[in-house]
């Protein structure tokens, strides 16, 4: 880690518009790819993506990954390897949508495209399905079981849902800013401010449809959280956690010593990396009754 914070550290804070999607997708592409997965572009509904299918899949079940990349940087083709390894963890088929992207779409066109994809794949026939994200991802998929669970009478319900750092709090209370701003080795408060900006387009970040954190959680399904303590984000979790928790979820929040934000990617190299691959496989896998594997 030591290493890793020496390389990132003259680039802490200069992940700023769209100037930075091409090495942010180069960044995420060069995730060690996982054994036995396959990849495909797709279509759910009118939104494109990329499919990871592990060998032995387990048929008429899902997983719906939400990318990262605070709203305005991040694609499907970028992150298929670090979803390929949850995929095959998990021991289900994974479908990353390209959602519209901050500035060109501000809110609400990305949590609109979540909503479709979720009920894209119910048409499909798919009727067990999962939802992931990371960042920016985990946001629009907490924000999704809000609406899921505002109409529960015809909404697609998702048997559980995994989020890796989410973002829960586009007004950026959290005292986690100012207590890991010097242990986080990517992100500065002015930064993600500008990034939050071009999202939002002027909407309340107070709005529970925009920062999860603040909506009604009653009757959400089960929810696992992974974070790194080292995070400026860490109290986005820290906080929806406990408030799901107060509401009666079934939420569990797991925190890594030492471990920067979007640590997952480090599988192939970091012990942590792979411990927290194989409890998101565990959970994911019992949520769509298949049996846990192993991580590559």
């Amino acid at each position: 880690m030591s290493a890793f914070r020496a390389m990132v550290k003259p680039n802490k804070g200069k992940l700023r518009g769209t100037a930075a999607r091409a090495p942010f997708d180069a960044a995420m592409s060069s995730i060690i790819a996982p054994q036995g997965v396959k990849y495909r572009e797709g279509r759910i509904g009118e939104i494109s993506g990329w499919w990871c299918d592990p060998s032995d899949a387990l048929p008429g079940a899902a997983i719906l990954h939400l990318h990262g990349g605070w709203f305005n940087v991040g694609s499907a083709a970028g992150y298929r390897y670090l979803v390929g390894h949850i995929a095959r963890s998990a021991g289900a088929t994974a479908f990353i949508p390209d959602y519209r992207l901050a500035p060109e779409y501000p809110f609400p066109a990305a949590i609109e495209d979540a909503a479709s994809n979720l009920r894209g794949l119910a048409e499909r026939g798919i009727h067990r399905i999962a939802v992931t994200g990371d960042s920016a991802g985990g946001n629009l998929a907490l924000s999704l079981l809000s609406l899921v669970a505002a109409e529960p009478a015809t909404a697609v319900r998702p048997a559980g849902v995994v989020v890796l750092s989410p973002i829960t709090d586009l007004a950026m209370t959290g005292s986690s800013w100012q207590t890991r701003a010097e242990a986080d080795p990517y992100f500065v408060r002015e930064q993600a401010e500008g990034l939050i900006r071009a999202y939002l387009n002027g909407h309340d970040a107070n709005d529970p449809a925009a920062s999860p954190l603040y909506g009604n959680l009653i009757g959400l399904p089960p929810i696992r959280v992974q974070v790194g303590d080292d995070e400026v984000l860490l109290d986005d979790s820290l906080r929806f956690v406990e408030r799901a928790v107060a509401a009666g979820v079934d939420a569990r929040l797991d925190v890594w010593e030492g471990m920067p934000h979007g640590f997952l990617g480090g599988i192939g190299q970091m012990q942590a990396a792979a411990s927290a691959l194989s409890s998101i496989g565990e959970f994911l896998s019992s949520r769509l009754a298949r049996i846990p594997r192993s991580p590559s």
